[in-house]
């Protein structure tokens, strides 16, 4: 019996020298580096007028529709105008109400008012942080003929840890729109 537990330690004695050593790995993150943004206005045939990130591509839709496509991030920022005609409570509601139909998913919603009445620009922003489908959305007004109202969304599931520089990136470009829009005739 003694060749046969001879035996079986040289073979595990074989096994585990084979083995490389294990080497402690230091944690590390994924680091996404984006350009720095460069603004410049976007001007259409449209009531207002923004300055937008170089970096978004220019998508028009029937009704002064605007999509801001982030093909590299795989994300698009959509834009919708409806002009106000004794509706702006309405507008209001369903601006507010889209939003927080992501509180199922969202773990924060964070709200920033915008009020600049030298530029006639009302609205509020708010920040969805969690794996809803929507991260940033945000409506701005005049409270007498424009009301635009805009959400982001990316082309993939959402998964907010993952996605969170693309974004912050694009959501100081949402914060520059919604700063530098004006109301046209």
């Amino acid at each position: 019996m003694r060749p046969r537990i001879g035996f079986i330690v040289v073979i595990m004695m074989a096994l585990c020298a084979c083995q490389e050593p294990v080497v402690v790995k230091p944690s590390a993150m994924l680091r996404l580096d984006y350009p720095l943004p460069k603004y410049s206005a976007m001007e259409a045939d449209c009531p207002f007028d923004f300055y937008k990130n170089n970096w978004a591509k220019i998508g028009m839709k029937e009704g002064c529709n605007v999509i801001l496509d982030y093909s590299q991030m795989k994300a698009a920022l959509y834009l919708t105008y409806i002009p106000v005609t004794d509706n702006l409570s309405e507008l209001l509601f369903e601006a507010q109400k889209r939003t927080y139909d992501h509180s199922v998913r969202a773990s924060d919603i964070v709200e920033q008012a915008l009020i600049d009445p030298r530029r006639k620009v009302y609205g509020t922003y708010f920040a969805i942080n969690g794996d809803a489908a929507t991260q940033a959305q945000f409506y701005v007004t005049d409270s007498l003929q424009h009301f635009l109202a805009g959400a982001l969304y990316f082309r993939t599931k959402p998964n907010f840890d993952s996605l969170y520089p693309a974004i912050d990136y694009i959501r100081e470009d949402i914060k520059a729109l919604m700063e530098t829009i004006t109301w046209t005739p």
